[in-house]
């Protein structure tokens, strides 16, 4: 998804001008690439891989001084809370040099949340339509679902930061005021808003896309245990609590690897032995594991919706997941639909499908074919298509 809004915007010739704050298409960050990848940190590597690709360098402003500080002072954040001050000053610095800069003769802006106040302030000034996506369900949930994790897991890591929270909470709130659309990833998303008193009548569910132009790559075969593959930060969050306890009662029926930062992990505690920590691995890694892997896991408590579920059913994998990742499974057909915090449904589901081989036959077929929906071409269509409508601009 990194870049796609701005690339899809440029294909279907409504882009204007892309604001990002730092790329490898821009000032002294296109030099880097002349150091050899031998000897690249992973940094160097990191910022390397930021190119938007599709989208005219002419067309785009990087503000590499406030990326850049922004890489640097994350590096000192010490707590949770440091990096949500950071993020926050961040944000509106980022606003107010967009503002600065100027729209470039546009007449509509597409933002995200919490990065978007005040250049949507700027925007309706001008008479401008503003368009923001929600990228994940409102921090109040969040805050209020992680609270009550942190409580039935008190030896797992969770920091409430309120003083940063409370400021990016009142953000969220003054962003979905001046929206003239919200954009959500699923109807999780949206119906946090409604649940919050938002304005509902202003969210569009519009589902995400992964790029499936090549096709899958064959699948590991293998005989034993039914492979289970989880990715993302490892944490309360994700739901790894639960992963951690079906997995114990899994012993012998399946295997699990978990691949994702791990700082979200309580120390010294061992883990049951069927269960793989593999810690973070470049996103070009990450198809090694969905080859190995029969099943996707994820058993998330808040996301907006979940970019390792398109990229699992487009290579063939039924996902285990719960309402709350903002899903597009639906459940018996391409996986399995799960109760949050409950490991013991992530037992029952894992046990059907280690002891039903045609129905994980089935499951992974109907998920490479519910996959096609959820391309990057498709996701384009359909935002395009809402955009426009919106825009009263006629569809092509």
């Amino acid at each position: 998804m990194h870049y796609a809004v701005p690339r899809i915007l440029s294909q279907s010739g409504m882009l204007e001008h892309f604001y990002t704050d730092i790329c490898a298409t821009k000032s002294w960050p296109r030099l880097l690439h002349v150091i050899p990848n031998s000897v690249r940190p992973q940094g160097v590597q990191s910022l390397l891989s930021r190119k938007p690709i599709g989208v005219p360098a002419k067309h785009t402003t990087a503000f590499t001084r406030l990326g850049w500080t922004r890489v640097r002072n994350r590096s000192k954040c010490k707590t949770p809370a440091d990096e949500s001050r950071l993020h926050l000053a961040s944000n509106k610095e980022f606003g107010r040099l967009v503002v600065d800069a100027g729209f470039f003769g546009a007449d509509t802006t597409f933002t995200y949340n919490t990065a978007s106040l005040e250049i949507m302030q700027a925007a309706k000034q001008q008479g401008l339509t503003t368009f923001m996506e929600q990228t994940i369900a409102p921090m109040t949930i969040e805050r209020r679902l992680l609270a009550d994790e942190s409580k039935r897991h008190p030896d797992w890591p969770y920091s409430d930061t309120a003083d940063a929270y409370d400021e990016l909470i009142a953000r969220e709130y003054a962003e979905w005021e001046i929206a003239d659309h919200v954009l959500c990833g699923s109807e999780f998303v949206k119906q946090g808003i409604a649940d919050l008193g938002g304005p509902a009548e202003k969210c569009i569910v519009v589902p995400y896309g992964v790029d499936t132009q090549r096709p899958p790559e064959k699948k590991i075969s293998h005989d034993g245990p039914l492979r289970i593959l989880t990715v993302g930060a490892l944490g309360l969050r994700k739901g790894t609590p639960y992963v951690l306890e079906a997995a114990d009662t899994l012993k012998g029926t399946a295997v699990f690897k978990l691949v994702g930062p791990a700082e979200g992990l309580p120390t010294g505690r061992e883990f049951p032995s069927n269960v793989e920590i593999c810690g973070a691995v470049p996103r070009s890694q990450v198809t090694d594991f969905y080859r190995w892997a029969d099943v996707l896991l994820l058993p998330s408590i808040c996301e907006g919706s979940a970019t390792v579920i398109y990229e699992s059913l487009a290579a063939g994998l039924p996902v285990i997941c719960t309402h709350n990742a903002g899903s597009v499974v639906k459940d018996g057909v391409d996986g399995f639909l799960i109760a949050a915090t409950e490991s013991s449904a992530i037992v029952t589901a894992v046990m059907r499908l280690a002891s039903e081989c045609e129905l994980l036959k089935n499951l992974s077929l109907n998920a490479a074919e519910k996959a096609k929906n959820y391309s990057m071409r498709r996701y384009g269509e359909r935002l395009v298509k809402v955009m426009k409508l919106k825009m009263r601009m006629p569809s092509v």
